[in-house]
């Protein structure tokens, strides 16, 4: 039992030794799936007591497996009271390359995520929290099951979730989504199927449209997603015969906005979902979506 509190974030020369466990190892492959994760998330998917898990995630921050962002640091001066948020340590990339097989770098991964910016980081927690209700959901289902983006069977091996597509105007736009990912559920017959998506996770700081065409908008990302399905390019590239685009948003407001921008697309409404981070308390693959047209409802399941 640890009797001294001990810093959270900055790494004490002395520690309480600890030898690796499969919990751990799992622990580690869980952030580096997902870059960043909260320790609640952490507790909800691997289960049991949460303060024996809350601390053996301290000693893998200590012991260097696991990164702790200084970009949260300024909310626990202030006396907050979140989950801290993971990412992958030196040790723990180390770990994967050596030990499980996963080829990473591990030289650089600690460093990166003790300095990541603090925009940067809020938008991966966002990203991470879309993909954890999804998770959860899937596992009340109890016969749904979430791919990820390494579990997807790929015609394109190299960089398969970036890719440029023109648009409207000779103009190329690069489309790198959030997330992609894939449910895989029994239809009416009993059949396996398959649905996959694009992720957006917009924490409202893009405009969404703009007069300048060359400068950055949500609007942009609509035409670059239409352009992929009118160019077939899921299915050339990735083997994927149809998709549709979830976008997670702050706000009532802010979906009514995104949705106005994507009516006026020519085409291609329906591959579009849109909902405010709300919906992320309920269960993600009952809940009701907005789609692309005003006034039009869906499921992720539809």
């Amino acid at each position: 039992m640890e009797f001294i509190r001990l810093p959270r974030f900055k790494r004490v020369p002395i520690v309480a030794p600890m030898q690796l466990e499969e919990r751990d190892r799992q622990i580690i492959r869980l952030v580096h799936r997902h870059r960043f994760l909260r320790s609640s998330h952490i507790v909800a998917l691997i289960g049991g007591s949460s303060q024996p898990l809350l601390r053996r995630l301290k000693l893998l921050y200590h012991h260097g497996y696991l990164e702790r962002p200084r970009a949260q640091i300024q909310y626990y001066e202030r006396g907050g009271s979140k989950s801290i948020a993971y990412g992958l340590g030196n040790k723990g990339g180390a770990l994967l390359k050596q030990e499980l097989g996963i080829a990473v770098h591990p030289d650089s991964w600690g460093e990166k995520n003790h300095v990541i910016g603090r925009v940067y980081l809020e938008h991966a927690l966002l990203v991470s929290d879309i993909m954890m209700a999804i998770e959860l959901a899937c596992q009340k289902h109890g016969n749904i099951r979430l791919l990820y983006e390494d579990q997807l069977t790929l015609h394109s091996e190299r960089q398969p979730f970036r890719w440029r597509v023109k648009i409207q105007n000779g103009w190329k736009l690069g489309v790198i989504p959030d997330r992609v990912f894939a449910l895989e559920f029994p239809d009416a017959s009993g059949t396996s199927q398959r649905a996959y998506f694009f992720l957006e996770a917009d924490r409202g700081t893009m405009p969404v449209t703009r007069r300048n065409f060359s400068q950055t908008s949500f609007n942009r990302k609509l035409l670059a997603y239409e352009a992929t399905w009118a160019q077939k390019i899921h299915q050339r590239n990735l083997g994927f015969h149809r998709f549709r685009v979830l976008t997670v948003t702050m706000s009532a407001a802010r979906v009514k906005s995104l949705v106005d921008a994507c009516s006026q697309l020519e085409r291609g409404h329906g591959l579009f979902l849109f909902a405010d981070r709300t919906i992320l308390s309920g269960d993600m693959l009952s809940s009701t979506w907005q789609t692309g047209r005003p006034g039009e409802t869906g499921s992720l399941l539809d």
